[in-house]
Formats: structure tokens, sequence, C-alpha cells
């Protein structure tokens, strides 16, 4: 009698470490190129007040809450439901336009998927309303690598003020110390120094001596990876 087929022992999966650590991703400029769809909703916004949106207060103010926008636009003296009113309209705007044009920027959603497999957790802190947000995580195919959200629409204070990073760091149950923000703009970079967490500036849509303040400043998201953000957690207070 022939002996039983012996069965092959499955090698157990390889599971990623739980590094306690966070990267909290800014959205516009880091994870998409939505500049152009969000000018072209504050011009479209413009014209329907009958306000002309100069492209020079959209270059310093992108990536600003709209509360903070607003009132460099048009000054400060109309009641704080109207500004509201014109908040909500230009991100409807924003949404119709993204939702046929968002593309993500090079490397993005590959370093998302290779952070996640190593371990890190993954949060949004952007300074734009929760919809926007989502609308763009959809687009690009990963709303369900991140662990948490802070937007516009958590926070009382745009950048540079930490709020948001703050927020999103306590969402992923982590000190902020304990977590790397990704960003774009001098205003993001500062709030994530404030915050005390380590800063990535990615030169996508401001020049690389701007973001001169970051500890790491790459042309691209292809230059980072998960061990190379590791490492900037190297000999930090609350590092590995």
């Amino acid at each position: 009698m022939d002996s039983p087929a012996v069965k092959k022992e499955r090698k157990p999966r390889k599971r990623a470490p739980r590094l306690s650590l966070g990267v909290i991703f800014d959205m516009d400029g880091v994870l998409v190129d939505s500049a152009e769809a969000h000018y072209e909703a504050w011009r479209r916004l413009g014209r329907e007040i009958g306000a002309e949106f100069p492209r020079s207060v959209f270059v310093s103010t992108f990536g600003m809450h709209n509360r903070q926008i607003i009132p460099l636009w048009l000054g400060d003296s109309f009641p704080d439901e109207e500004g509201d009113r014109w908040s909500e309209r230009k991100e409807a705007i924003y949404r119709e336009v993204a939702a046929k044009t968002l593309k993500p920027l090079d490397g993005a959603v590959d370093l998302i998927q290779a952070l996640a497999a190593g371990g890190f957790s993954l949060a949004v802190g952007s300074s734009g309303p929760k919809a926007n947000v989502e609308l763009v995580l959809d687009v690009l195919g990963v709303r369900d690598r991140f662990a948490a959200l802070s937007t516009g629409d958590d926070v009382r204070h745009g950048k540079p003020n930490p709020e948001v990073f703050l927020k999103a760091a306590g969402k992923l149950c982590l000190p902020a110390p304990r977590c790397a923000v990704i960003e774009d703009a001098p205003q993001g970079v500062e709030a994530g120094l404030a915050a005390g967490s380590r800063v990535v500036a990615v030169a996508t849509t401001r020049p690389a001596a701007e973001l001169a303040g970051a500890h790491l400043v790459v042309e691209s998201l292809r230059e980072l990876s998960s061990e190379r953000i590791l490492r900037l957690f190297e000999g930090a207070a609350g590092g590995p």
C-alpha cells in the first residue's frame, strides 16, 4: 500500500513590521496636481460674484484654508456667512472640474502602497474639505490605505498653524514626532515643523529653495521609499 501523500506545509506569510510610525500626506501638490482645477474654480467663483481672482493671489495663497484666502482676495468687509457660502461654492465647482481632470502625481500611488506594506500608518492632512479629500483618494484608488483623514472641516486654524497635522497624528493614535509630514508648500512645511514632525518637502509646486526648512527636500515622490522615510527618524527624538 502506498504511503499517503505528504501535504506540503504552508509557510506563514511575512507580516509588515509594526513600526508605530505614521506618514501624513498633504493632498494638493503632493498626491495630485490639482492647481489648475483649484484656480479654475476660483476664477469661476470670481465671475459669479463679480470679482476677478488674479493668478498672483492664487500663487501666494495655494495650500491655505479658504477662510484665509477669501479675506486676502476680497478684504474682510463682508459677513462671515457670505464668506462661508463663497467657500462652499468654490469647492463645489472644484469637485466638478477635478472629477474630470485629476491625475496622481508621479510616484504617489507606488509610495502609498510601499509605505502601507512597510507598516506605516497613513493619514491625509489637508486644508481642503473632507469631500475633496475623499474624491482624490477615490480617483487614486487608495482610500483603503489611509487610516485617518484630517481636513479643513476639522480645524479652526489653517496652515502654517500645525492643527491639521496634530489632529491627523491624534487620529492615528500617534504623537506628532512619530509622524513624517509630506508637503509641497512653505506654509505646510512650517506647519509640519511646528507640530514636531519630520518634514519631507517635494518641489512640485514651489522651487526647492523655498522649502529648505524641511528635513528632506526631493524633486519627486519617486525619490522616496519606506526605508528613506524610516531613516528620517533615526537619531531623532521619539525615533525608532
